[in-house]
Order: C-alpha cells, then sequence, then structure tokens
C-alpha cells in the first residue's frame, strides 16, 4: 500500500477548506479597501481635506448673502441694535453714544410691536434729522424723529416728552401708510388719522405724501443700502 501518497490526499482534502476560506478573506478585504460602497470609501469621505476630487465629499454651505433692501414697510427687520448704532456713529461721530446705542434698542423693540420694519425706520430717522445733527425746523430735545408736523417755517411740527414715544409716534405713523391694521400700543401720534390707511404699503409711496420731496422714498433707499452695506459686508 502506498502510504505516503494517502497521507499527502488525506492533507490537501482537509487543508483545502482552510485555503479556500483564506482566499476568499483576501478577496473580502480587497473589495472593501477598492470598491466605492465599501468601509475605507466610507472613511476616505470623511478624512480627505476639502477641495480634493472626491464624487462622494458634499461641500459646505454656503455663507448666505446679505438681506435684500426692503421694499415693504411692514416687516422685520436684519440689523442689530449695536450695528444701527455703530452706521449712525460712523456717519456723525459728534452724536451721543449712550443716547444713540439707546435709541437703537428703542427702535428695534417699537418696530417689533408694530410689526413694521425697524431698519427702514431707523433709515428715515437717519434721513430726517441728518444722523442726529437736525439743524433744520426739528430740534433734538423735540424727540420728533420722523419730522412729524414740520412743514415750514413757524412749524416745527410735534414734541414728545420722551426718545421712545417720539420714536413710537414715528412708527405709528409709517404703520397707518404701510396697514389698515389696529395698533397694538396706545396712539401717541395725533396726526395718525390725517393718514388714508394703507394707502403706501412701500417705501416708495412715502415720496409726496410723508414729505413733498419726490427723491423722498430713493434717499431712504441710499441710506438702508449704505446701512447694509456697512452691516454685512463691511
Amino acid at each position: 500500500m502506498n502510504h505516503p501518497k494517502i497521507l499527502r490526499n488525506i492533507i490537501v482534502r482537509r487543508a483545502s477548506p482552510i485555503i479556500y476560506f483564506c482566499i476568499g478573506l483576501m478577496f473580502f478585504f480587497l473589495s472593501c479597501a477598492i470598491l466605492p460602497g465599501g468601509p475605507a470609501a466610507e472613511n476616505q469621505r470623511h478624512e480627505q481635506p476639502f477641495g480634493m476630487e472626491n464624487p462622494f465629499l458634499i461641500p459646505p454651505a454656503e455663507a448666505p448673502a446679505r438681506p435684500a433692501i426692503p421694499h415693504y414697510i411692514m416687516g422685520r427687520g436684519h440689523v442689530s441694535p449695536e450695528k444701527l448704532a455703530a452706521f449712525l456713529l460712523d456717519n456723525n461721530p459728534e452724536a451721543d453714544r449712550a443716547f444713540v446705542e439707546e435709541l437703537a434698542i428703542i427702535y428695534v423693540e417699537e418696530a417689533a410691536i408694530e410689526g413694521v420694519n425697524h431698519d427702514v425706520a431707523f433709515a428715515q430717522m437717519s434721513l430726517e434729522t441728518g444722523f442726529l445733527r437736525f439743524g433744520n425746523l426739528v430740534t433734538i430735545d423735540q424727540f420728533n424723529f420722523g419730522g412729524l408736523g414740520a412743514t415750514g417755517p413757524g412749524f416745527p411740527g410735534l414734541t414728545f416728552p420722551s426718545a421712545r414715544i417720539g420714536v413710537r409716534a414715528q412708527i405709528q405713523h409709517l404703520k397707518a401708510y404701510a396697514s389698515d391694521a389696529p395698533l397694538n400700543m396706545e396712539l401717541v401720534n395725533p396726526r395718525f388719522f390725517f393718514v388714508r390707511r394703507g394707502s403706501s404699503p412701500t417705501i416708495t409711496g412715502l415720496a409726496g405724501t410723508w414729505a413733498e420731496d419726490p427723491e423722498y422714498a430713493e434717499k431712504i433707499h441710499n441710506i438702508l443700502e449704505r446701512l447694509y452695506f456697512f452691516s454685512f459686508e463691511n
């Protein structure tokens, strides 16, 4: 009997499953490393630096662009009180910083109560007062930031007891032009009912109504443009 041959056949038969298993395991690891859906590819998605060619890499979202210049009076403003104050002080370094900072907060608060865009109201105030320089018919002690009732020599306009009430009166007047919704605060503006409610929902409609100047709306728009550039791109 050929015992070495029989022994060799037994060893081969017993070793074959182990060999096949090892070969299969080797192909499995190779597929994980090479195929796009394998674990190695998954790790590569997370570890590969952004900018390298990788079809599985999702680039981060781009930073949002600055807000569009508002067209309507009603709405939500985008500029923070800090930026509003900084913008005014940049245009009038002689203004009282503490007063300006408090005034900016008041504009955001009072506009929010009535649903008026505080960016629009603040820009209008900047136009009406020359960035709080005043110097025309209205004086700073009147707290009349919208030039309400100021129509010419001898008619300097309304006077309000505080900055907050003056801002509130301006906000109420803007709401009178822009909407027919009821006020949320007690009326402090005696000229409120002189306005046809909802007649000018946009800034454009303020030219020839709030002020006789045909370029009034364009001037407010230009200040808004500068405000947004200062706040979001500067």
